[in-house]
């Protein structure tokens, strides 16, 4: 701030006043200074960022800035040194006319964070307004007649400078007859002469020099001479019934309402009794907004009036009668009424978008500035926002509002926000205004990504391609942008010995898993595993996924042969000797043979290879256990070849063949009845066990087969696998010949093509046969084949 030097006692009062004006300044968030107008430009007023505890360094960083509201570009801050000079010219009347305060508002922005100081400047009215009469000579006329002590109003000077530079005084060059005397009002200062001695015509002096001299430092002056005319005639001006008129009008008056009406007397008679009525002072906004009627006194409205422009008018009426003209003034004081007819007006000086999810409470995101150019309850403003919204309105200063987080944000439930600030003043009726900030929410990697269900299913034939599309997995994640950008990949264990990446792959940006190499139902039935889905955002989400492979069965393996004994193979051919004495129906030999397939590709049967000529077999073999027996009796068969066929049940089947040549015995060489009949009954024991284990397996599998279709009807729809087809899930066993396969258990598989009604159920394994006890005896047994091999079985009974 500038202000005079002074010296002793008056000095430490003055710097004691300070730094209370300081403190003062400090606690209430508002910097002051002052600066003489038409100061040269660069002159020094303050230093601004010191005073607002900034450092230098931060200024261009923190993007300091500094706003004038209608003031254009009067000052300007040294980013280098902080300091606020003037930067052009300031001219005190221009800015703000006669008004007796006169500052220049600023607004300094800095950000990162956000921050809004207010600084006022005040301008400090200097004495460069020379004094003006609105003409270089005034003309007086005042008759002989005229009594003592009679004022007669004279114009004054017009000064642009306010307190001590405007106050006037007037001298009046050396006169008998006239004193000069300046009079006092509330809203005007008027001028007049009094008259201290009678005139005359012939003696009285025509010409009078009047100055004014204003009260500033240097003084400066103004002229004006007063020519004075005495007539002989016409001594009686008119006369006004009061001095001073006051109005009060609303600034809604309409065009031509009446202000006033003036009342005039004049003692003369005649022509010179006549008065007309004129403006005395010649301003050009007088004759803007107000006309007067010559005749009838009666002053009316032109145009519209605005209290914020001009609240109060001082017109000068004269009343002039005949000739020569004798005049008088009076004054008219029309004081402008305010009425809420400005609404408020709102602006948005700083944002700091986008606002982060993540953002804390009470985090500023925008300054809001309101005013209103009304006065008084007119021109005092409330603001509200949009109800429903995370936000609220902070009072920081004088018609100064932060617009801070009140709650917190999440975008993927709202993205952005149209926040309307509402501005209403308290006037009758009420004005408002409206302004929208849009908020933007920014995101944050807040949200891992999800899958639809927490573990699939998904179902490939094996002897699959390499490369072979098993399944496709999706995850979804709710954020935006690069935190929504979602990768996969598999989650490594070990399957027995070999790594999980050994089977599957799954690419990384469609999640489709792909098997890397041909899968084998009877080495794997079901692959378990987890895909993991993360994102990209800092830092990552993630989650896992279970995916259950189930590897459909083929038929790819031929039923083979079981050996007739625990361990032992068969060989290419075998003899069966028979009694002949054996009756029809009788049950000679079972041949055992197992399917490493499972289900109907597990399923066998067993035929006979009809004779080339066409003739009727005197044995047969059972469908499906295996069981040789005769159909009539066999004394005429001298030696015979069967070829028995085992077959599954898949289209095309695949077969093994094997050859049984028979040849006849007499009775007395068979072995004993007593062993025949043990095996016969053992075998018929072990068929008695073997139905009712299938019954009860069988029982057991439809019941978890009904449960799994439900679960499946009510699961959503899963990719297939490799092939083409939709699977249709069948409940089967290993069994092979109603027997036990000898590999594993199967959980769940499906097949391909139409669908069937047969099930089937596990069985425990069939017992060898009964050994025999003579030396020539040999067990029931079965050779294993390949697919279409053959092989010759040689029985003993």
């Amino acid at each position: 701030m500038l202000y005079p030097r002074r010296s002793g006692k008056g000095a430490r009062c003055l710097l004691l006043l300070l730094l209370l004006l300081a403190s003062w300044e400090t606690r209430s968030g508002q910097v002051h200074y002052s600066v003489p107008e038409e100061a040269k430009h660069g002159a020094f007023v303050g230093r601004i960022a010191q005073d607002l505890g900034l450092e230098l360094e931060e200024l261009v960083p923190r993007l300091f800035r500094v706003a004038s509201k209608g003031r254009g570009d009067l000052l300007e801050v040294n980013l280098q040194n902080g300091i606020l000079f003037v930067n052009s010219r300031i001219d005190r009347e221009e800015l703000c006319g006669r008004s007796a305060e006169c500052s220049i508002h600023l607004e300094v922005v800095v950000e990162r964070p956000l921050q809004v100081f207010h600084v006022e400047v005040e301008v400090k009215d200097v004495n460069d307004n020379p004094l003006v009469f609105r003409e270089k000579e005034q003309r007086l006329f005042i008759p002989e007649s005229r009594l003592l002590d009679s004022r007669f109003p004279v114009e004054g000077a017009a000064d642009a400078d306010i307190g001590t530079n405007a106050l006037l005084t007037y001298t009046l060059s050396p006169s008998d007859y006239f004193l000069d005397i300046q009079a006092n009002d509330e809203l005007s200062k008027s001028l007049s002469l009094k008259l201290r001695k009678s005139l005359d015509r012939e003696e009285t002096p025509e010409l009078l020099l009047l100055t004014a001299t204003d009260g500033g430092k240097p003084e400066l002056e103004g002229r004006v001479q007063l020519l004075i005319t005495v007539p002989d005639v016409n001594d009686n001006a008119p006369l006004f019934a009061q001095a001073v008129y006051k109005v009060h009008l609303l600034e809604t008056a309409a065009d031509g309402t009446l202000v006033t009406t003036l009342n005039a007397s004049d003692a003369d008679e005649g022509v010179n009794g006549e008065i007309v009525f004129l403006f005395g002072s010649d301003v050009p906004q007088i004759r803007k907004n107000f006309k007067t009627d010559s005749s009838s006194g009666e002053i009316r409205l032109i145009g519209r009036l605005d209290y914020e422009e001009t609240k109060s008018y001082e017109i000068h009426v004269k009343a002039v009668d005949g000739n020569p003209r004798m005049s008088n003034h009076c004054k008219v004081l029309v004081k402008v009424l305010d009425v809420n007819d400005n609404a408020p007006e709102l602006a948005v000086p700083s944002l700091s978008l986008p606002a982060g999810e993540d953002a804390p409470l009470s985090t500023v995101l925008a300054f809001i500035s309101v005013s209103d150019r009304d006065s008084s309850v007119n021109g005092q403003v409330t603001c509200t926002l949009t109800p429903g919204v995370p936000f609220k309105l902070v009072s920081t200063f004088k018609n100064y509002y932060s617009l801070v987080l009140d709650s917190a944000l999440d975008r993927e439930s709202v993205a952005d926000y149209a926040v309307v600030v509402t501005a209403r003043d308290r006037g009758s009726p009420p004005l408002s205004a409206t302004a929208s900030v849009s908020v933007e929410v920014a995101d944050v990697n807040d949200n891992a990504p999800t899958f639809a269900q927490p573990e699939y299913m998904a179902f490939v034939k094996e002897n699959n391609p390499p490369g072979c599309h098993i399944f496709t997995v999706s995850a979804r994640d709710l954020d935006a942008q690069e935190n929504a950008l979602v990768s996969y990949s598999l989650v490594e264990r070990r399957v027995g010995e070999r790594a999980l990446s050994s089977y599957v792959s799954v690419h990384a940006e469609s999640g489709k898993v792909f098997a890397l190499q041909p899968l084998d139902h009877e080495e794997l039935e079901l692959l378990q595993f987890q895909v993991s889905a993360r994102d990209a955002g800092v830092p990552p989400l993630g989650s896992n996924v279970t995916l259950q492979v189930f590897v459909l069965d083929e038929n790819d393996n031929a039923p083979a042969l079981l050996p007739p004994g625990a361990g032992g193979g068969g060989g290419r051919e075998r003899e069966l000797v028979v009694s002949r004495s054996v009756g029809a129906g009788q049950v000679v030999a079972k041949v055992r043979a197992v399917d490493a397939d499972s289900g109907y590709n597990a399923w066998l049967s067993y035929e006979l290879q009809p004779a080339a000529d066409g003739a009727r077999s005197r044995f047969r073999v059972g469908l499906y256990t295996g069981e040789i027996s005769t159909t009539r009796t066999l004394e005429d068969v001298p030696r015979q070849r069967l070829l028995v066929l085992v077959k599954d049940h898949r289209e095309p089947a695949l077969v093994v063949t094997f050859t049984v040549l028979l040849s006849l015995m007499e009775s007395n060489q068979a072995p004993k009845t007593s062993l025949r009949a043990s095996a016969e009954t053992a075998l018929l024991d072990v068929n008695v066990y073997l139905i009712i284990a299938i019954c009860a397996v069988s029982s057991l599998l439809v019941l978890t087969l009904l449960l799994y279709t439900a679960l499946r009807c009510s699961a959503p729809p899963t990719e297939g696998a490799c092939a083409a087809g939709k699977p249709v899930l069948v409940c089967s066993s290993a069994v092979g010949s109603w027997s036990h396969s000898q590999q594993r258990r199967q959980r769940l598989c499906s097949g391909e093509g139409p669908p069937k009604t047969d099930l089937m159920a596990f069985s425990p394994s069939l017992p060898p046969g009964p050994n025999m006890s003579e030396g020539n005896g040999h067990p029931e047994t079965n050779s294993e084949l390949s697919s279409n091999g053959s092989s010759t079985f040689k029985f003993w009974l």
